[in-house]
């Protein structure tokens, strides 16, 4: 601003101000000048040299203020003001400032506004009149009459200097630094860095989980409900600042995802079943496989939009196959049953169902555990492989099901789902042994060395999970009508929706399962059925053995597998009915056996037999390893055999021998054989004895027409 005779002193003498006076010094065009004269609407400048230059004042702020070399000597420039600084600062204390800086603009100049403000000064802050000391009393004295705490004549000083050094922002209280803790508890601090330290080496969950470790601490540590718990938000401050950021990294840049095709809808589903939406995705946990390797299994759940319930989850240790998502299908239409150790409040008769009118309609509810029984109307599927099969369309097609693929490249079409799944990885398979973290960044250096979980004791785990948790936590998309400001629980909901929809039973029973596996054909020969180097026999068969089905394609007969148990079949016989024919080796292995375990045991286990010794061999070896990966309640004893582990009587209640390996078993399978075929004195029919080959077996090979389970247990 420019200084002129005319304009009163008091603008002159802004505080903090550049000021253009008769005889200041200033810098323009990279040369010191003085002010000459300020006459009318001109300025005159004379440098060191003697020059002069004029400069009209209506150009001052466009031309002279506008060079960068422009400055007042002996007045600096003032630091532009931060103002998104301020806006961080709390509202009262922003507000409290500005205050101060119109109080304090009013004792330096006569008016609130400052220098550039208009108007006539108060009389008793009138600077012709009264002194600085002056002012700053009545000032003083004003704000304690408006009820303002502890001013003085000392404390306006004080805010004077600080508005000079660091104007507005000099007015913001300065608090005190405290601590990296702050205010928490020690003992809450304790036991944060307690959890840190048991998450050290692991995946990294998320804080929610970190909390509720922290809290199960607490508890151990001062008992239950002794110390309170942060609240979430300050919980997680407190986590990072004492988290070792190398330990313990933000998470990286999502990558960039399909986007939408068309606008966002939200899915309405009215009824329990209108909308069922299924999915498969690799869960986050390391679990034991059936050969002893760790493996990540894969998970398929079907998910009722409704009511936002996980109708069915099955966990497999491969790729799903079709018979899963096949028998998906029937899994969420019976009801589940209660396993065994599951306490009486998960049955549902302690639901928020009306169980009594449930029990009338469908009797199979007195054992079910409280979770929803749901007939799907409608199934949303990706364009996978797995739901486009035949036999998914098939089981669908019998079970009255529609089928609705999604769009390519819209995930938002089944977002309930895909939401679902992250869920369960957060709140159940963080929580569990071998949980790897969401991606690579957040795995754990053992990993695979936590495992300790077979795939079957994880499937036995997420059930009882889904109805202990999943079923009975508040869910923000499930709303009332009556009550929109509470959300309920799918448990809650399928109770609200039942008395809307009604509850229709479907009867199904083990044909329906069995209908459901996938089908092949295949001959009927005089040894049985071969698949896959296993032989299935039955006396069923003895009057279709070589003969052509008349049913079935080039002769063959329809045949239901099912992969992960191989230990059966269920053949199509004339009668229109299927009947279930073993494996001729079915008493030697005492749990489920899927066709990876026995394409595993046939490439590590070599063929030192014939080919019904070298079955027996395979039967032994997969029960032995089944015993070992996945332990299961012996079998019942029968006599003349010993059950598998016992305790040796002679030993004097030591333990048996080790498992043996799958060399051993092959070998001592073989010498059972030898030793049997030794003792049967009758002559055998040597053409019984051939292979498919036609080839007829060496002398003293053992090899019989039939291969008797329970003889061989004899010798055992």
């Amino acid at each position: 601003m420019v200084s002129t005779p005319g304009r009163p002193a008091r603008a002159a003498a802004a505080a903090g101000r550049r000021q253009v006076a008769l005889g200041a010094y200033v810098t323009f065009e990279g040369r010191p000048w003085q002010v000459a004269a300020v006459a009318g609407a001109s300025v005159r400048l004379v440098d060191t040299a003697g020059q002069t230059a004029s400069v009209l004042s209506s150009f001052l702020s466009s031309f002279l203020f506008s060079d960068p070399t422009f400055a007042v000597v002996g007045c600096p420039v003032p630091p532009a003001m931060p103002w998104g600084l301020l806006e961080s600062v709390p509202a009262r204390e922003r507000e409290q400032a500005l205050d101060w800086q119109r109080h304090i603009r009013e004792i330096e100049t006569g008016l609130p506004a400052g220098g550039a403000g208009t108007g006539v000064p108060r009389p008793e802050y009138d600077p012709q009149r009264t002194s600085m000391a002056e002012r700053e009393q009545t000032k003083a004295d004003e704000l304690a009459r408006l009820g303002w705490p502890n001013v003085s004549r000392a404390t306006v000083r004080r805010m004077r200097a600080r508005y000079h050094a660091g104007d507005v922002m000099g007015l913001i209280r300065q608090r005190k630094p405290s601590s990296a803790t702050g205010r928490a508890d020690e003992r809450v601090v304790a036991a944060v860095l307690e959890a840190l330290r048991r998450q050290r080496g692991r995946s990294t969950g998320t804080l929610k989980g970190l909390r509720e470790v922290t809290g199960q601490i607490l508890a151990e540590a001062h008992g239950p409900g002794t110390v309170a718990l942060l609240a979430p938000s300050t919980f997680n401050r407190l986590v990072r600042v004492l988290a070792d950021p190398l330990e313990h990294p933000g998470r990286p840049a999502r990558t960039a995802t399909a986007v939408p095709v068309r606008p966002f809808t939200p899915v309405v589903a009215l009824r329990p079943g209108e909308l069922v939406q299924v999915d498969t995705t690799r869960l986050d946990i390391m679990a034991v496989g059936e050969d002893g390797k760790p493996v990540r299994p894969e998970l398929t759940i079907a998910l009722d939009v409704a009511t936002r319930s996980v109708v069915a989850a099955v966990l497999r240790e491969e790729s799903t196959q079709a018979v899963d998502a096949a028998l998906l299908l029937a899994e969420m239409a019976v009801p589940h049953p209660v396993r065994p150790g599951w306490g009486d409040h998960l049955r549902l008769a302690h639901a928020a169902v009306p169980c009594a009118r449930l029990l009338a309609l469908d009797a199979r509810l007195e054992q079910a555990a409280a979770r929803p029984v749901v007939v799907p109307e409608t199934i949303v599927i990706d364009r996978g492989r797995v739901f486009l099969s035949a036999a998914f369309l098939a089981a669908c097609e019998s079970l009255g099901v529609s089928v609705q693929p999604a769009p390519p490249s819209s995930p938002t079409a089944k977002g309930a789902v895909e939401r679902t799944f992250g869920s369960i990885n957060t709140l159940f398979a963080q929580h569990a042994a071998g949980y790897t973290g969401s991606h690579i960044l957040q795995r754990g250096q053992e990993v695979e060395s936590e495992a300790r979980f077979s795939v079957a004791q994880l499937q036995e785990l997420l059930d009882e999970w889904i109805t202990v948790c999943w079923q009975h936590r508040p869910h923000d998309g499930l709303r009332h009508p009556l009550l929109p400001k509470k959300a309920l629980s799918p448990g809650e909901m399928w109770g609200v929706l039942l008395g809307a929809s009604g509850y229709v039973p479907l009867p199904l029973t083990g044909a329906h399962y069995t209908e459901l596996l996938p089908v092949r054909f295949h001959p009927i020969t005089g040894r049985g059925i071969r698949i896959n180097y296993r032989t299935y026999d039955h006396t069923a068969l003895n009057e279709h053995r070589g003969r052509p089905s008349p049913t079935g394609p080039g002769g063959k007969w329809e045949v239901h597998l099912n992969p992960h148990d191989v230990r059966q079949i269920y053949l199509r016989l004339p009668d229109g009915h299927l009947h279930e024919i073993p494996w001729i080796h079915r008493d030697h292995v005492h749990a489920p056996m899927s066709e990876t375990t026995w394409r595993h045991l046939r490439t590590t286990l070599e063929q030192r037999a014939e080919r019904e010794a070298h079955e027996a061999a395979l039967a032994e070896a997969a029960d032995q390893i089944l015993r070992h990966t996945r332990p299961t309640a012996p079998p019942p004893a029968t006599p003349g055999t010993r059950a598998p582990n016992a305790v040796s009587p002679a030993a004097g209640g030591e333990p048996a021998a080790p498992h043996r390996t799958a060399t051993q078993g092959a070998t001592e399978a073989q010498d059972s054989l030898d030793a049997l075929d030794a003792r049967s004195q009758p002559a055998r029919d040597e053409s019984a004895s051939a292979d498919e080959s036609g080839a007829l077996p060496l002398p003293g090979s053992g090899a019989l027409t039939l291969y008797d389970a329970d003889q061989e247990a004899e010798l055992w």
